[in-house]
């Protein structure tokens, strides 16, 4: 991260928190602040919040606002970068055409860059993680949701507004279930964490046998693809098979971008990605299996190289680049 000497701030905006960090001239993280996002309090509560956390962690890097030079944003949902907008955002509620960026020159001074936050994890992992010096990559988190970033011919890439690579709403089976979007089908709907719970807790209700209802104290509603991925480490045949359907979706999804695309690697990073292997061994098989021979021969399907902080260190490598650009 010394491309450009200058200190920047990099924020991680999610569902549930708000991560803040100042990073130095070297790349080093100086300083970081979380706090909770509480995005049912409304937009403005939240950008207050925001203001905060990087006037806090510009304070406890020891640095003055004026030492810093941009600060990088990454945001979950569909991102204006041309306008400095957050046009949806399916995590925070009541966020629709933010115009977060001007918000927050008003009250810290510029300049913000924003981007989405599987794009930001796209770039850190290209700049420093799994992907370091490869020329075309897809990033793609599975948590929650599902989102993507993608790297072409070393570059990330966002399209004409910044809303390139929203993947998890490509539709994957006709009719299937109701997305959050609004369509049904999607590849969220069919791979994201969510819709193993939602599998994993269709079947327990079906009767079929399991040790997961007695992960959640026989609350079959609170089962979570956590509960389902702990279950399978346990050997237990009804999380397994929930883990198989729903890589299989998986991997039809990631053969559609390969075909698509034609990457040297595909990196699978969000919470259930954590599954390992017990995920990313069926998900290949389904690769392969929808797959044109050539780019599948091609590519590699691997875990992230980087930790909890990739938004975060892509949002801060992104303001940088982009302040490079513009000086």
């Amino acid at each position: 991260m010394d491309r450009f000497k200058v200190p920047v701030v990099g924020v991680d905006i999610g569902g549930t928190k708000i991560i803040a960090a100042v990073f130095d001239t070297d790349g080093a993280m100086l300083s970081r602040i979380h706090c909770l996002t509480r995005g049912s309090e409304g937009p403005n509560s939240v950008i207050n919040r925001l203001s905060a956390a990087i006037i806090n962690a510009i304070e406890k890097s020891g640095l003055k606002r004026k030492q810093v030079g941009c600060i990088g944003i990454a945001v979950a949902g569909a991102i204006d970068i041309n306008r400095g907008l957050v046009g949806d955002s399916p995590n925070i509620p009541h966020w629709h055409n933010i115009p977060l960026r001007d918000r927050l020159v008003k009250s810290l001074g510029g300049p913000i860059f924003m981007l989405n936050d599987a794009n930001a994890a796209a770039l850190a992992e290209h700049r420093l993680g799994a992907g370091r010096g490869l020329n075309n990559m897809i990033y793609i988190t599975v948590s929650t949701g599902i989102g993507g970033g993608m790297i072409i011919n070393g570059e990330l890439y966002q399209g004409t507004d910044g809303s390139a690579a929203e993947i998890g709403h490509m539709i994957i089976k006709i009719g299937g279930p109701l997305c959050k979007c609004g369509k049904h089908g999607c590849f969220e709907a069919m791979a994201s964490g969510t819709a193993i719970a939602r599998l994993a807790k269709s079947r327990l209700r079906r009767g079929e046998k399991s040790i997961m209802p007695g992960l959640v104290h026989d609350k079959v509603s609170n089962v979570t693809a956590e509960t389902v991925a702990a279950a399978a480490r346990k050997g237990d045949t009804l999380a397994l098979a929930v883990i198989e359907e729903s890589a299989g979706y998986l991997g039809i999804g990631i053969a559609n971008l390969v075909n698509l695309m034609n990457p040297q690697m595909i990196i699978i990073g969000g919470g259930v990605s954590k599954m390992g292997e017990m995920l990313l061994k069926p998900t290949r098989k389904s690769m392969k299996a929808n797959s044109i021979e050539l780019p599948v021969s091609s590519v590699r399907l691997v875990r992230p190289g980087l930790g909890v902080d990739a938004e975060l260190t892509g949002a801060a490598l992104y303001a940088r680049e982009m302040l490079g650009t513009k000086a």
